[in-house]
């Protein structure tokens, strides 16, 4: 007879997966892993000022607030978490299994038919 466990998973009602495409972090006094997930995209501007024309319609612009938002990017933080070496082992473990299987599907799926 082989002993079984069956994990049951709990969602909080506020649950929202979050697109990332890049992460900061690195390692606490404590000896543990902290990662800050990000959304890196272009600033947006809080105002903008233009010109407008005799019949009404925008023409130059004028002012842009922040004025170096040509300069900027934004990373935007949502979420983060900490993590003890065990755990961060597991994760890679099984990040690596989840690449290398997607990698493997377009690998197959880009192959031409014969």
């Amino acid at each position: 007879m082989e002993n079984t466990i069956k994990f049951k998973y709990i969602f909080s009602k506020d649950y929202n997966p979050k697109y990332v495409n890049g992460a900061y972090g690195g390692v606490t006094p404590k000896g543990e892993i902290t990662i800050n997930f990000y959304f890196e995209r272009q600033g947006l501007p809080t105002s903008q000022e233009y010109e407008i024309t005799n019949d009404g319609r925008f023409s130059n612009e004028i002012k842009t607030e922040p004025e170096d938002l040509q300069k900027s990017m934004i990373r935007f933080v949502d979420t983060g978490v900490i993590l003890n070496l065990t755990t961060a082992k597991a994760i890679i473990s099984w990040l690596s299994a989840k690449v290398e299987f997607l990698e493997e599907k377009i690998q197959k799926e880009s192959k031409p038919i014969d």
